[in-house]
């Protein structure tokens, strides 16, 4: 089973398929690597694949709660690409994963290929990032109190899960049981340190306006939390493009497999032939039918 060491001596599991470009993935916080099989087996057959878990997430190691951060879930995608030798990496992240893809583009450009930033939105909204950072710190206290496998059943039936059951019950159940294996300290420590410490979306603007970056951003139409904060991300960031999947919820790479793939395969097909475009500023004029030629 292989493991790298980041730079705060945390030992991370990893698994890679495939050669050719690379493409990091970066899970949620309700999944691990497992959670990325089908884009493995899919992307493993033209690119170098690589899925990682978090830090708290067993087999990774399950440090003190002073290791877990926004900035830390960031700089972990930097210690796999280090590790592996990776110059440039296609990142790839849901919801969690999708906030340390963004905060990696940001931080780190020119070790960015591309990014997809899918089912990023959790707490982003300044109004409801206290009632998050709230939600998140009685998430880790239940979890202490109740177990993961318990926790795993209450969770997977939230209102951006709901869709995955009634999509796919056998998918949705794998999930359940694989979410339910995960390490009580890891994840009250990371609900802690990453999603209710994490800054607001809405906090970055000036960084957002800057991101040169090749962005596909993806949501699920249900995934609630998610599709303001996805045209504000469409907004501000130049270089990126927008797709809703339809009356699909939060964990969308699992939920909507196909349709995941098939939107990352266009949008790579473009970013490698470099005519991924960069917004027309003629587009973003504040009038509703254009201005008339002087």
């Amino acid at each position: 089973m292989p493991f790298l060491t980041t730079d705060d001596g945390v030992k991370l599991h990893y698994e890679q398929t495939g050669d050719g470009p690379a493409i990091i993935f970066v899970h949620e916080f309700a999944g691990d690597c497992r959670s990325w099989e089908a884009q493995l087996r899919h992307f493993g057959r033209r690119y170098r694949c690589i899925a990682f878990n978090a830090r708290g997430f067993p087999p990774s190691e399950v440090p003190g709660p002073e290791h877990y951060s926004q900035a830390r879930a960031r700089d972990d995608i930097l210690a796999v690409a280090d590790a592996l030798a990776v110059e440039r990496a296609h990142v790839v992240g849901l919801s969690m994963g999708g906030f340390a893809t963004l905060h990696f583009g940001l931080a780190y450009p020119d070790r960015a290929a591309s990014l997809v930033v899918a089912g990023c939105g959790y707490g982003a909204a300044l109004d409801r990032q206290q009632q998050f950072a709230d939600e998140a710190r009685a998430s880790a206290a239940r979890f202490e109190s109740i177990g993961m496998a318990a926790a795993a059943k209450a969770f997977a039936v939230g209102p951006t899960r709901v869709q995955f059951q009634n999509r796919d019950p056998r998918g949705w159940q794998a999930f359940v049981e694989q979410m339910a294996t995960h390490s009580v300290e890891g994840s009250a420590r990371t609900m802690r340190g990453v999603q209710a410490g994490r800054p607001s979306l809405y906090e970055l603007t000036d960084q957002l306006r800057a991101l040169q970056v090749p962005t596909l951003v993806i949501s699920g139409d249900e995934d609630w939390p998610c599709l303001e904060p996805a045209l504000l991300l469409k907004r501000l960031v130049r270089t990126a493009g927008l797709a809703i999947l339809p009356n699909a919820g939060h964990a969308i790479n699992l939920e909507c497999p196909a349709a995941f793939n098939a939107l990352l395969d266009d949008f790579y097909h473009d970013v490698l032939r470099g005519c991924w475009p960069v917004r027309d500023p003629r587009a973003m004029v504040d009038t509703i039918l254009g201005k008339d030629d002087e």
